[in-house]
């Protein structure tokens, strides 16, 4: 799956879950800084992309850099995907 993907999986689930108008996430859109979702509502994006993706975060990983933003949750996502398949 390419960054791409990933950024249109992540932002259909804050759209279907968040957004409640016809609104939809900006790709660049801090998430939290613009109210779209909250402490909790990142929990759930967190257990949404460890479901979907089939993936772990480690504690150290669970920082807001990595989930301020649907680019930055997917290239995050993406780089940590990537070194999975390398093992």
């Amino acid at each position: 799956m390419n960054k791409e993907e990933i950024g249109e999986e992540v932002s259909r689930f804050i759209d279907a879950n968040f957004l409640f108008d016809e609104r939809h996430v900006k790709i660049n859109e801090s998430l939290v800084g613009s109210g779209t979702i909250d402490s909790t509502g990142i929990l759930e994006v967190i257990t949404f992309l460890e479901k979907r993706f089939n993936v772990t975060f480690e504690d150290e990983e669970l920082v807001g850099d990595n989930f301020d933003t649907v680019d930055r949750i997917r290239s995050f996502l993406f780089k940590k995907l990537s070194s999975n398949e390398t093992r």
